[in-house]
């Protein structure tokens, strides 16, 4: 009766991947695993998910999907988006500045007419969560 129980216990401890061969390491996933792609991930907060989301559906057209100043309008604009990814220009800019630059809009702030105020849509907490989300915008490679 103890042997069953015994190898039991060795198999249970074999496909935790403690077994020999294993160190004690974590098993290997494929590259396509979705655990591997969660894992690399960076952790983002709500409110960054959420200004990301926001982004993508009123801003990405003519900012572009990382904010770079190329989405698919921006070549119909004159002047043409701002690359919002910028370090100069993120350091220039307060989140104050950023908020009411959204909630007004372009020509409120005297740069182009082309940006629509978008205070009336987004309210006060997703104009927060979209400068959080420019925020976090990474620059081009060099």
């Amino acid at each position: 009766m103890r042997r069953p129980v015994l190898a039991a216990i060795v198999w249970l401890f074999v496909l935790s991947g403690c077994g020999p061969g294993t160190g004690g390491e974590t098993p290997v996933s494929a590259p396509g695993d979705p655990a591997v792609a969660r894992a690399a991930a960076p952790i983002q907060s709500y409110q960054v998910r959420e200004g990301s989301a926001l982004f993508r559906h009123y801003c990405a057209a003519c900012h572009g999907d990382e904010g770079h100043g190329d989405g698919l309008n921006a070549y119909n604009l004159d002047p043409r988006p701002r690359d919002l990814a910028d370090p100069a220009f993120q350091k220039s800019r307060s989140d104050d500045d950023l908020s009411a630059l959204i909630r007004t809009g372009g020509g409120a702030a005297g740069l182009s007419t082309s940006m629509p105020p978008w205070g009336r849509t987004l309210g006060e907490r997703r104009i927060r969560n979209l400068v959080a989300y420019l925020r976090s915008l990474e620059p081009h490679a060099e």
